[in-house]
């Protein structure tokens, strides 16, 4: 008897892969930088359990104690243990860059947004406003900001110090959705709804909004590292978060920078922590566009 072989468009298909094993296959290395992000959350969230102990206690018998077996990365020149220190910051370091990359970059896509949606002069003031911005470097536009403002802390977290890190992150997300919106607004079903009588704001939200989502994500994600790093540069200059807080920018300040010959390890570690965490928040963003670009495809 003879045997009939199936054609081979009948083969099985390859079973499709999940979008999270899909991103972990096609971009390695911003896995690698995503499983970085979720220790620093897990050791941030559960900092009163992970570290070995309390990061504001003072032990004059452990003063500038190098790493060993009960202090892995040494203590500080009050005897504070420094790895439950930086424990202890990288609450402080995510809470201040998750809400100031939010805050600046939903401010800049909305205000990108209704650029590219209203046009003509709207578009222009709201271009030379972002110009404006653009023109001081981001450092110095928060530290103008941020002096400008007085301390004001809502649940252990200085309101002002945000709002001053947000401001520089605003015109440069204002400015990536307004290149993507431009070309969403010329979109058939934009002028569809325009034809059906839809109101401008609900063209903005329900038709415009949704179609710049991705680079919404990788701005945010990308500006979490430059808060990061902006906190820490704020609170080694005095002007960030204060004493006795557990900050890394605040650990390279003040007595750090009078031992760092006696005890290296004061700023080591804290540099150490500041530098993966930046570099994982920019890989990982990275790897996020590459992946949702369709671009970049293969």
């Amino acid at each position: 008897m003879a045997v009939i072989s199936a054609p081979a468009s009948a083969a099985v298909a390859p079973r499709r892969r999940g979008p999270v094993m899909e991103f972990i296959y096609k971009q390695p290395l911003g896995a690698v930088s995503l499983v970085v992000i979720l220790i620093m959350m897990f050791a941030g969230i559960f900092s009163e359990l992970v570290a070995p102990y309390d990061p504001l206690t003072i032990d004059f018998a452990s003063i500038l104690a190098a790493p060993s077996w009960d202090h892995w990365m040494g203590t500080d020149a009050y005897g504070r243990d420094i790895f439950s220190r930086i424990i202890h910051g990288s609450r402080t370091a995510l809470v201040i860059g998750f809400a100031a990359s939010f805050i600046g970059s939903t401010l800049g896509a909305m205000l990108g947004v209704a650029s590219a949606f209203f046009g003509g002069k709207i578009d222009d003031w709201i271009q030379r406003f972002v110009d404006v911005l653009l023109a001081f470097p981001i450092i110095v536009l928060a530290l103008v900001v941020v002096a400008a403002l007085r301390k004001t802390v809502v649940a252990g977290v200085d309101v002002n110090l945000v709002f001053a890190i947000s401001i520089p992150i605003l015109p440069r997300v204002a400015r990536v959705v307004r290149a993507a919106a431009l070309s969403v607004r010329v979109m058939p079903y934009v002028d569809a709804a325009r034809a059906a009588g839809y109101s401008n704001s609900r063209i903005i939200f329900r038709h415009m909004a949704p179609n710049v989502v991705a680079p919404y994500l990788i701005m945010f994600t990308a500006f979490i590292a430059q808060a990061i790093l902006l906190e820490a540069s704020l609170s080694f200059l005095g002007l960030g978060v204060t004493e006795p807080t557990a900050a890394w920018g605040l650990m390279l300040s003040g007595n750090a920078a009078d031992f760092y010959r006696e005890a290296p390890w004061m700023i080591l570690f804290p540099g150490i922590a500041i530098s993966l965490a930046v570099f994982a928040f920019n890989l990982f963003g990275d790897s996020l566009r590459d992946y949702l670009d369709p671009r970049f495809r293969v």
